[in-house]
């Protein structure tokens, strides 16, 4: 065989790999990466979905894929409801296998999202989780009171299992910065965010948790009480954390909304950036999910729920310091009540 023929072979061969090379084949998940999700009555389940299993992702998710999804989220709120079927069809349509109940679902994946909109249901969705030894991210609200939360978190440490909560906003533009300590220590936080209202949630439940949470990823744990001014269209909460440190929160109700606020620091003052999506969030879920290793701490989580209903508290007695520790302590005794493990 000559020399030219050879040639000519071997380029033919490289084109036609290259063409194959152009299709997207479809790979099976490899144990221990598959992902499921219970409740599609958010759009957090469609986007992350989206986000984890796009072929041109490579391994930025470390081959983590969302495999299954259960998609009763609410029962009873008509805006979370209402979306369940829509984001059913968008789901099998990325080739997601849809299941009739949790306990199916925990025998297709390694790990769980759950994010059913309505955080009333966490702790009874959590639980089978928590007992079949799968590690859980918990999206926004971990649940719709601190009670829950608490029982949530005893749960995970009977079963011996790392679980977390958080929202995107913790990850909001610039405040990298505030953590590497580029403005020093950190004085004083405003944080700002949308604020609608849900009747079956706590105030600050349903939405403002995301300003709150971004106002704690500043601040930090310590407040010790809190204020809350109210009117129809805003809100406007304040705590004071030990050593005199004072952060806000304001809930928009009306006008311009969006996301943000100014840090203080003892060598500067740094203005937060805007929204910035879902991937940093969903690199520390992974993260969480290969290793184990928790982002956020249980005891800011259960800090911010608390700063949310002692801001509910302030409100209904009319805008009076409440304090921190008298509302951990209520919660306290009436999780012990909620679960028997």
């Amino acid at each position: 065989m000559t020399k030219r023929l050879i040639s000519m072979k071997v380029g033919v061969l490289l084109i036609v790999m290259a063409f194959l090379s152009s299709f997207s084949i479809a790979q099976p998940v490899l144990k221990g990466k598959r992902v499921g999700i219970i409740g599609l009555d958010t759009s957090h389940s469609i986007a992350f979905t989206k986000a984890m299993n796009d072929p041109s992702a490579g391994d930025t998710f470390l081959n983590y894929k969302v495999v299954a999804a259960y998609p009763q989220g609410s029962l009873d709120i008509k805006s979370a409801v209402d979306r369940i079927e829509g984001y059913t069809q968008q789901m099998k349509q990325l080739d997601v296998e849809i299941v009739g109940s949790v306990e199916e679902l925990l025998t297709k994946v390694d790990v769980v999202l759950l994010e059913t909109n309505d955080g009333r249901r966490h702790l009874e969705q959590a639980l089978p989780v928590l007992a079949a030894g799968k590690r859980m991210f918990i999206d926004k609200p971990m649940a719709a009171s601190l009670s829950d939360a608490m029982a949530i978190f005893s749960a995970a440490e009977h079963y011996n299992l790392p679980v977390f909560s958080a929202s995107s906003l913790r990850y909001i533009v610039k405040m990298d910065e505030v953590a590497s300590g580029s403005i020093g220590k950190v004085l004083g936080a405003e944080t700002y965010s949308p604020c609608k209202l849900e009747a079956t949630h706590p105030d600050f439940f349903w939405y403002g948790i995301h300003g709150v949470e971004t106002l704690f990823t500043a601040m930090g744990t310590g407040c010790e009480t809190v204020v809350r001014i109210n009117t129809p269209d805003t809100d406007v909460t304040v705590g004071t954390w030990a050593g005199g440190r004072i952060g806000s929160f304001r809930g928009i109700r009306s006008g311009k909304d969006g996301y943000g606020g100014v840090v203080y620091g003892e060598k500067g003052i740094l203005s937060l950036g805007s929204y910035n999506g879902y991937t940093p969030l969903l690199d520390k879920i992974v993260h969480f999910f290969e290793t184990g290793e928790v982002p956020v701490i249980k005891e800011e989580t259960l800090e911010i729920l608390a700063f949310m209903e002692a801001a509910d508290l302030s409100k209904k007695k009319g805008g009076v310091p409440v304090s921190i520790a008298d509302v951990m302590k209520k919660a306290e005794k009436e999780s012990k009540k909620k679960i028997k493990l």
